[in-house]
């Protein structure tokens, strides 16, 4: 991670038809393609590639999260229990649908707490999301059993967890809907792009249709297709998909090096008896998109972080600091800082905010270091980032 590290002649050549043809679009333009369907063509790879029955490109992970939760009818007053730990778009995505997030807190997973779900289950939740955060997974079947007992949707954000599985089922497949992100640092990426995937036909027409103002994409005159309901502009553009194409392609090289990198760093972290990792549910295997571990405390974690910066250890992060994972920080959200009026009912869903306690997420973000696994190291250089992560942190400790 991130997959543009390696670009190399597979992107090259699929840009390349993009340009030669000049159908930058999707949809439509049929005799002018020179055969190409580059958006057709990825959602046909990642159907295999998730093992999911059907794929729906759009323009991001944060319109893949709105696509998804409108595709099942989450919309004005519902409720969308979601974490703590996050990127600051799940709680904008569900915003956007006039619905109302709902956070809890994470465990030693770095994800949902299944007991704190269940916990913040109202009469007007209508969905969990969970967000398989640095490359994991939450704990999935309590996760399952908490949603079978109250009658609802389980959407997976898997966006950071491309590869990851959970008993032998690719992340982002469990749940009734799942969502990806390909933007420029993720993976996989198109620079910008996301998915939603579904073995739901009925979530998947509405995300196709939603997606492109409602078009019910019905014969081959796009002038003379209907609308059956109303939607917006989430496709992704030829060029975009294209990218992607050549780079799912590409996957399991991807995550060989990130696994081969990733084990390189954890085996020469798990010597030193202060270090700790991240939990991963039975079954569960990791990306290895990143390296998560937890120190005794956060002055400590502040000083390895600080240490590794001095050092040019880079792409390491203690997220309790961090503007944008972390509810610590979200004060815009906290405030419902706007450039619109927002609704009463989320306003009333969101007004203790600021005063709810949030200590069990504090007690492993603030200890926990996060560590971007890049593509492009060397062995040697891997190597030798292992034993300055190592030196930095038995000093500190």
């Amino acid at each position: 991670m991130p997959g543009f590290e390696l670009f190399g002649d597979l992107e090259r050549k699929e840009v390349n038809d993009v340009l030669d043809n000049g159908v930058l679009m999707r949809y439509g333009f049929d005799g002018m393609r020179n055969g190409h369907w580059k958006a057709k063509e990825l959602e046909f790879e990642l159907q295999n590639t998730f093992q999911s029955k059907h794929v729906q490109l759009v323009s991001s992970g944060t319109a893949a999260v709105s696509v998804a939760l409108a595709s099942a009818g989450v919309g004005a007053g519902d409720e969308v229990i979601m974490p703590t730990f996050t990127f600051v778009a799940s709680f904008e995505a569900i915003m956007m649908l006039g619905a109302i997030p709902v956070l809890v807190d994470v465990d030693d997973t770095l994800c949902l707490n299944p007991e704190a779900v269940e916990k913040a289950i109202t009469t007007k939740t209508k969905a969990v999301m969970v967000v398989q955060m640095c490359g994991s997974m939450a704990n999935m079947d309590a996760l399952q059993k908490v949603c079978t007992k109250h009658n609802l949707l389980l959407v997976e954000d898997a966006c950071q967890a491309i590869g990851g599985k959970y008993k032998g089922k690719p992340l982002g497949s469990i749940g009734d809907l799942g969502c990806f992100s390909f933007d420029f640092v993720k993976t996989i990426t198109c620079g910008e792009g996301g998915a939603v995937i579904t073995n739901n036909k009925a979530y998947y027409l509405n995300a196709d249709h939603y997606s492109d103002h409602g078009h019910d994409h019905v014969g081959s005159d796009r002038g003379a297709e209907t609308h059956p309901f109303l939607g917006y502009n989430f496709r992704i553009s030829e060029l975009h998909a294209a990218v992607g194409l050549a780079q799912v392609k590409r996957l399991p090289e991807f995550l060989e090096i990130q696994k081969r990198n990733f084990s390189i760093l954890r085996e020469a972290l798990s010597e030193i008896p202060e270090v700790t990792f991240r939990t991963v549910p039975e079954g569960g295997e990791e990306s290895c998109a990143f390296l998560n571990f937890f120190l005794p405390d956060l002055e400590i974690a502040r000083k390895v972080i600080q240490g590794f910066k001095e050092s040019g250890v880079d792409a390491c992060w203690n997220y309790y600091d961090n503007n944008w994972h972390y509810i610590r920080a979200w004060n815009h959200l906290k405030e419902l800082k706007s450039l619109y009026p927002i609704s009463t009912e989320v306003k009333k869903g969101l007004e203790d905010l600021k005063t709810r306690d949030y200590s069990e997420s504090d007690h492993y973000i603030a200890r926990n270091i996060s560590c971007l696994i890049k593509l492009s190291w060397t062995e040697d250089e891997v190597r030798e980032r292992a034993n300055k992560m190592s030196q930095i942190i038995r000093e500190t400790v």
